[in-house]
């Protein structure tokens, strides 16, 4: 097939299923998928509905595995490696809840105070019902920094856990930080957890299709990174990282399923016999839910080379919107880009501008009004964040937008803050 050439920019949505008059400033929450994929998912659907036990116990498990190896290949993976859950919180609950905590009760779970608050609330459910196991320690980061001080502060924070007669077992941290919506140095991480001996937990929710992700060279512990959102995989879908040194600590998916080795013995399997591995056995059937998204992951890397050129280019567009759609939002607003010196924060296809707005004046209830209203009135939304005095807002570049959706969301942003301190909202 002749590949199609495609130009960056308002002309791609023609391929997505938004509302004319919605502004879509905010795919680093809940992705979108082209209409082509959304039809491959149905059609995959409707072979289901058509015979169900034929497609499920013989047809899927091989179409599946063409998803794992199209996966693999992106990120650089042995396929035996990959496999698939819902979402990036499905993969860090899997491993947080499979590891083992001494009885001696000197485990830790290291997390940087950035980390999605959905994982964070993992790690405090595994706390809490530890039995005084396990114990969790953050490490506080205040952006703007350097990478080198990130670095610092994770080997900082190894000290004072040593000091405190505890050992550090496992560190949670981001590719992408979701607010602010950051690059993390999570290469840099992951190298330091491993020349401690610490395993690292890698959660790239904001990470395949945004920026590149080498595992066979970052050689993380575990990982997990979103497939509907910058990969156009429709939702749910994400890959799940074990290398083989690793699979014999995740025993079971969640929920536990037909997959899962009893200790005690086997037990009957209705599912057609494997010869796959534990591990990829494992989570090829989780129970009776829709698995329709995860077979759209080779037709969306396909689709992505076909149309857009492929990864590189997507990601040489959208990171370059992303600091020069910046760049323009704050000259409308009069503000800042959250960036560091070094720019390595900014290298991604988020942008956090800052608001000018006394941050005292934006309390939490303000901040959902001025979302609610972005989206009722405006027909868009942006996630507001408070960090370090000062309110930001967070923009996503993709590939269907181009710098007039972000002067549009910097005369947006603009009128807002007016509205506030006019004291529009009968509840400021």
């Amino acid at each position: 097939m002749q590949q199609q050439t495609s130009v960056f920019g308002k002309g791609l949505l023609q391929h997505f299923e938004f509302h004319p008059e919605y502004h879509n400033l905010n795919h680093g929450s809940f992705g979108a998928a082209p209409r082509d994929i959304r039809k491959h998912m149905r059609l995959h659907q409707d072979r289901y509905e058509a015979m169900p036990d034929r497609y499920l116990r013989y047809e899927y498990p091989a179409i599946l595995d063409e998803s794992r190896a199209a996966m693999a290949k992106l990120v650089n993976a042995p396929l035996d490696t990959v496999v698939f859950v819902s979402n990036a919180t499905t993969g860090v609950n899997v491993v947080l809840r499979n590891l083992v905590w001494d009885d001696d009760g000197r485990d830790e779970i290291v997390y940087f105070t950035t980390i999605y608050g959905g994982c964070a609330k993992v790690i405090d459910y595994v706390v809490d019902t530890s039995l005084g196991k396990v114990s969790s320690r953050p490490i506080n980061i205040s952006y703007p920094c350097e990478d080198e001080d990130i670095v610092k502060s994770f080997h900082a924070t190894l000290d004072d856990i040593a000091r405190a007669g505890k050992r550090a077992k496992v560190c949670l941290f981001d590719v992408v930080s979701s607010l602010p919506g950051v690059r993390f140095p999570f290469e840099a991480i992951t190298k330091a957890c491993r020349d401690v001996g610490v395993l690292s937990l890698v959660d790239g929710a904001q990470g395949v299709g945004m920026v590149d992700i080498d595992l066979g060279q970052v050689d993380p512990d575990f990982f997990v990174s979103n497939c509907h959102k910058w990969l156009f995989v429709p939702r749910s879908c994400a890959v799940f990282y074990v290398p083989l040194r690793n699979q014999h600590l995740i025993t079971s998916t969640i929920p536990t399923s037909h997959g899962y080795v009893p200790k005690t013995g086997s037990r009957f399997n209705p599912l057609p016999p494997s010869s796959k591995s534990a591990f990829v056995n494992n989570f090829e059937f989780v129970g009776t839910v829709d698995m329709s998204p995860y077979v759209c992951v080779k037709e969306a890397i396909e689709w992505r080379e076909r149309v857009l050129g492929g990864e590189a280019k997507i990601r040489e567009y959208i990171q370059m919107l992303a600091r020069k759609g910046g760049e323009a939002t704050t000259r409308i607003l009069g503000t800042k880009v959250l960036d560091n010196a070094s720019q390595s924060m900014s290298k991604c296809a988020m942008v956090n501008v800052a608001l000018p707005i006394d941050v005292g004046l934006a309390s939490a209830s303000t901040q959902d009004w001025m979302m609610r209203t972005m989206s009722k009135e405006y027909k868009t939304f942006v996630a507001l964040i408070a960090h370090e005095g000062q309110l930001w807002a967070r923009l996503s570049a993709q590939v269907y937008l181009d710098i007039e959706d972000f002067e549009w969301a910097g005369h947006m942003l603009l009128e807002l803050c007016k509205r506030v301190k006019n004291r529009e909202n009968s509840k400021i």
